[in-house]
């Protein structure tokens, strides 16, 4: 009986062979749901902004529900547009301001919870995700009123304690409303940056630095030898994510200075807003601008996975 039983066994485990799907297929399978979903929900919009960038987009066409094709006339009109440039400019210098406080802030807070005790460190960690919770806008608005330059709560502050004689202007003087916004957009989005680092924190054993601190290393020897090394993969992944949502700041923008004053804190969202959706409305200038901020940020990304994230990880 067990002479004829293999024969019958081994040709039951090559019709289950057939019937089972190679790795490749089955992986696609399984996240076919996902990538349809994603087609619906990203793809279409992104390539409709795309061919809307090649055509004259306007209130004259929306109503006769023509779009001339103009071909690179947008993207030609939109590089010789100073305040496109501009608004380019300050762009990259919100962003580098925004991801290399985070990232300082976020190792510094996630360190300091990471040495509390466990029911310490889950208050600290509910009061660190308030501000993450807070609707973009309403932070804005919030925001704004602390800079206000007659009642605000911040100059009221700084005058008691003696720092300031007169009030400030903070989100009103073209030199400092830049600088003013990055603030409230840090307040925000900082939590989440510390919640990945603690995350990586608590995955990093006791038994290295206890072995680094019988072998005589200084606090700052075990930080830098041990811990940062760790973090780093971590450290990459918020700076990839932490640059592409930055290049998209816009509510703070619109709670705050709505761009001004004058055209100080014109950022590449707020623009593409801008000429899109105000008067004259031109909708094919603002998918252009779009576009090239997407593809700014998208090869950002790529140049970070490939110069630093295969190095650390």
């Amino acid at each position: 009986m067990a002479i004829r039983s293999e024969p019958v066994a081994a040709e039951a485990l090559r019709r289950r062979g057939r019937r089972e799907l190679a790795p490749g297929r089955l992986g696609l399978v399984m996240n076919l749901p996902t990538l349809l979903t994603m087609a619906l929900v990203l793809a279409y919009p992104i390539g409709y902004a795309a061919w809307l960038s090649f055509h004259r987009v306007g209130p004259a066409q929306l109503r006769r529900g023509e779009f001339p094709w103009t071909g690179l006339d947008n993207y030609v009109r939109l590089f010789n547009d100073p305040l496109f440039i501009l608004s380019l400019k300050n762009t990259f210098i919100f962003v580098a301001i925004v991801v290399v406080v985070e990232i300082v802030l976020a190792v510094a807070i996630g360190l300091l919870i990471n040495q509390q005790r466990i029911w310490t460190s889950r208050i600290t960690r509910v009061l660190i995700l308030l501000p993450y919770a807070i609707p973009p806008i309403a932070n804005g608005l919030i925001w704004s009123f602390l800079y206000s330059f007659q009642f605000g709560f911040l100059n009221r502050i700084l005058f008691t304690l003696g720092v300031i004689d007169q009030p400030i202007n903070w989100a009103g003087h073209p030199e400092t409303a830049l600088y003013a916004v990055t603030v409230p957009y840090i307040w925000r989005t900082l939590p989440f940056a510390v919640l990945l680092v603690h995350a990586a924190l608590q995955g990093i054993g006791t038994e290295l630095h206890e072995a680094a601190a019988v072998d005589g290393a200084s606090t700052w020897q075990r930080f830098r030898h041990i811990t940062l090394p760790l973090l780093l993969p971590i450290i990459v992944v918020i700076l990839v994510l932490r640059t592409s949502f930055a290049f998209t700041v816009f509510e703070e923008i619109r709670a705050i200075t709505q761009g001004g004053p004058g055209d100080a804190t014109w950022v590449a969202a707020w623009y593409s807003y801008k000429k899109a959706f105000e008067p004259p409305n031109d909708i094919g200038l603002g998918a252009a601008s779009a576009w090239v901020l997407a593809l700014i940020v998208g090869a950002l990304a790529i140049v970070y996975v490939k110069t630093i994230y295969r190095r650390v990880v």
